[in-house]
């Protein structure tokens, strides 16, 4: 069977763009695997930014830890889980003044965990989460995925691939100021293309 993760991070809510292309992006995963199950995970409902209390708890093994660092650890702990179990990952990537929403960043921060998402080997950084698809959903008023202007696309495709996600698609509805109608039906086509 076959899972699919869903993360949005827009905080328009509904009105977003991103969440309009990550359901449209998911009924075509759906369309093609019936059975599939679907975990969601809106990010803009809130999530907690790392610190020293987050590093000292997720750092200590779960059969050490303090109640308190047990609750602390409970999110990343979750949050790391719902990846691992996913085969594809539906992600929306709204670009906030030329890079992704913080939540978005917080939600990598919790699954950049050493021994977890990667290693580090003699030749370099090895990541441990293969044999997962990524589709993202890639969203803005003004910049152009793949830009100079653009610094959210290749973060995210670099830290996917730093985990060991590397099968990564992109589906764009960019520029929007200058033609929304235009950007979206070119954004729809492309969910039409992807390979489900």
């Amino acid at each position: 069977m076959t899972n699919i993760l869903r993360i949005d991070s827009s905080i328009k809510g509904e009105a977003a763009v991103s969440r309009r292309l990550t359901s449209r992006i998911v009924e075509r995963l759906l369309a093609a695997h019936p059975s599939a199950t679907v975990v969601s995970r809106d990010l803009a409902q809130g999530i907690r930014q790392i610190d020293g209390a987050w590093l000292g708890s997720v750092f200590t093994a779960p059969e050490e830890r303090t109640a308190e660092q047990a609750e602390t650890a409970r999110e990343a702990d979750a949050i790391l889980a719902e990846v691992k179990a996913a085969d594809i990952l539906v992600i929306a990537l709204p670009v906030y003044n030329f890079a992704p929403p913080a939540q978005l960043k917080s939600w990598v921060d919790h699954i950049a965990r050493r021994g977890e998402s990667f290693v580090y080997t003699e030749t370099g950084p090895v990541g441990l989460l293969t044999g997962k698809r990524a589709i993202v959903a890639f969203t803005s008023d003004g910049t152009p995925l793949g830009s100079e202007l653009d610094h959210a696309s290749g973060w995210l495709r670099q830290i996917l691939g730093f985990f060991g996600i590397t099968d990564v698609e992109f589906v764009a509805a960019d520029r929007m100021v200058f033609g929304a109608e235009e950007s979206l039906a070119r954004a729809e086509a492309a969910v039409e293309a992807l390979a489900a």
